[in-house]
């Protein structure tokens, strides 16, 4: 279990998909461009078994935004987006607030 202090240290912020297009290496994978209001971002995401390029345009979602960046496949992502997997189903927090809005 993660303890407040833990907790309190992730930096959770509203971010806009403005772009998905298929990793060039990958046949799971997708390259995110989002936008966070002061800067915008690549995100690499397993997402393309359960959803489709459309069904993630302009969604705005969650992402955990200070961690260290992580290369997949050749592509730096910079950041992780928040989702749950259950019985095969995979789901991702939305949200109607502004892109760059702190989640506390």
């Amino acid at each position: 279990m993660i303890s407040y202090d833990e907790f309190s240290k992730l930096d959770l912020r509203v971010a806009e998909i403005l772009e998905v297009n298929d990793h060039q290496n990958a046949d799971k994978l997708y390259v995110l461009k989002i936008d966070l209001g002061d800067e915008q971002r690549t995100l690499v995401a397993g997402l393309k078994q359960f959803y489709s390029k459309d069904e993630l345009l302009n969604k705005k979602i969650i992402v955990l935004t200070n961690l260290e960046p992580k290369t997949f496949r050749g592509i730096e992502s910079k950041g992780m987006l928040l989702a749950a997997e259950k019985d095969g189903t995979v789901k991702f927090l939305t949200v109607d607030i502004e892109n760059g809005a702190k989640i506390r």
